[in-house]
């Protein structure tokens, strides 16, 4: 019933929203479309429309499907054949269950790839690379997984409820380690990057920087174009690590002093200290769930639940994960609304420190480049949004 709720409650909105595709567009955002452009953008946002509710009532069916038709128990049986040790069991049973998911849903994304991107102008990827992805994808899934589960598992196994005091403390640990060294371990298997070359650009960024007191002495360019038209730039890592990282295709896309504009946004992120407190909000949250989990993971309830007959903490994992959805999704809420309060005070930090206009003007250029929908529910925005929309962010900066 959980899943069946969640999945009518995103549908209404997703609905709600897609009746305001063919609203004007509002005065402030004029100039993003011209008419030809923004019927493009429509279609493209009804597309997508459609195709969400394709893939999300295959993930439904399938959900259901496997709940009803006892698949998890099928799985666990399958797993057992292997071994005893509880550590490998629940190793088999979730890379059965991951990459069997990943290779069902995979024919929705190679469509969503090479035909609805490909016919809006915006995939890059080839075959291979699509293919490749995937297995580097699996690759790092059994890597991370294979090492952070099993220890969670033997946490379990000797401290009984009490394991997710150890746990916290390893995926806390594991989190901090990742954000500090994701674009030096993980970006690298994916995309090539390369330090700003010198030039105009690179100079009036490091002036920019050195007027808010800012060091940065890492910034890279990143072939995104290898895989979509679509730009992007992000911060990551802190101390020495910290480095700011833009796509090839917002080089491409904006004017030097628009790209310094974002690069100043992202700067706000870090002198306001967002980054700190999302990897604080996001280590305090998963302490909350594991805490939750010790409470019901080891009640053999759970493994009724889902018709399997040897309790264990696998299937317990699952049953806590599905009965844990509400609360998860007041989590996402809260962290969406701070999300878009961070990002309004990046705004306005680029706003003070550099300016409004070429700030204003980069974010119209993303969004035409991206068909972005320049007209979303209110609602939906509430809900889903981890950015302001177009149309708030403007009349933030013009105020």
């Amino acid at each position: 019933m959980l899943i069946l709720a969640d999945f009518i409650f995103d549908k209404i909105l997703d609905t709600l929203n897609a009746r305001h595709f063919d609203d004007p567009i509002p005065a402030e955002l004029s100039d993003v479309y011209d008419r030809d452009e923004y019927e493009k953008s429509q279609r493209y946002k009804k597309e997508n429309y459609k195709f969400g509710i394709l893939t999300s009532g295959f993930s439904l069916v399938l959900t259901l499907g496997f709940l009803f038709l006892d698949g998890f128990e099928w799985v666990d049986n399958i797993a057992r054949e292997f071994s005893d040790n509880e550590t490998i069991i629940s190793l088999i049973f979730f890379g059965i269950i991951m990459i069997g998911s990943d290779i069902l849903t995979t024919p929705f994304s190679y469509y969503a790839t090479f035909v609805i991107e490909e016919k809006y102008g915006f995939n890059k990827t080839s075959k291979s690379t699509f293919f490749v992805d995937k297995l580097k994808g699996w690759l790092l899934m059994l890597l991370l997984g294979g090492s952070i589960l099993p220890l969670i598992v033997w946490f379990y196994q000797f401290a009984g409820s009490d394991f997710w005091w150890y746990a916290w403390i390893l995926v806390a640990v594991f989190s901090i380690f990742l954000n500090m060294f994701y674009a030096k371990l993980i970006v690298p298997m994916f995309n090539k990057q390369s330090p700003l070359e010198d030039g105009s650009l690179r100079t009036k960024i490091e002036n920019y920087a050195k007027s808010v007191g800012f060091k940065l002495d890492n910034i890279f360019i990143i072939d995104g174009s290898k895989r979509s038209t679509k730009a992007n730039a992000y911060f990551s890592g802190f101390g020495t690590e910290k480095r700011i990282t833009l796509f090839d295709t917002l080089v491409n896309d904006l004017e030097e002093e628009e790209i310094v504009a974002v690069l100043a946004h992202e700067v706000g992120h870090y002198k306001r200290k967002h980054i700190i407190f999302n990897l604080v909000a996001s280590v305090l949250t998963t302490g909350f769930t594991l805490w939750l989990l010790s409470l019901f993971v080891g009640n053999p309830l759970l493994s009724q639940a889902l018709d399997v007959e040897i309790p264990s903490f696998h299937i317990g994992l699952i049953a806590f994960g599905i009965l844990y959805s509400p609360i998860s999704e007041i989590t996402a809420l809260m962290m969406n609304l701070i999300s878009r309060k961070f990002e309004y005070q990046a705004d306005n930090y680029a706003k003070e420190t550099y300016n409004a206009k070429d700030l204003i003007s980069s974010l119209k250029k993303l969004s035409k480049n991206s068909l972005s929908n320049l007209t979303p529910h209110k609602t939906y925005v509430f809900w889903h949004y981890s950015h302001p929309s177009l149309l708030q962010r403007y009349r933030n900066l013009t105020n």
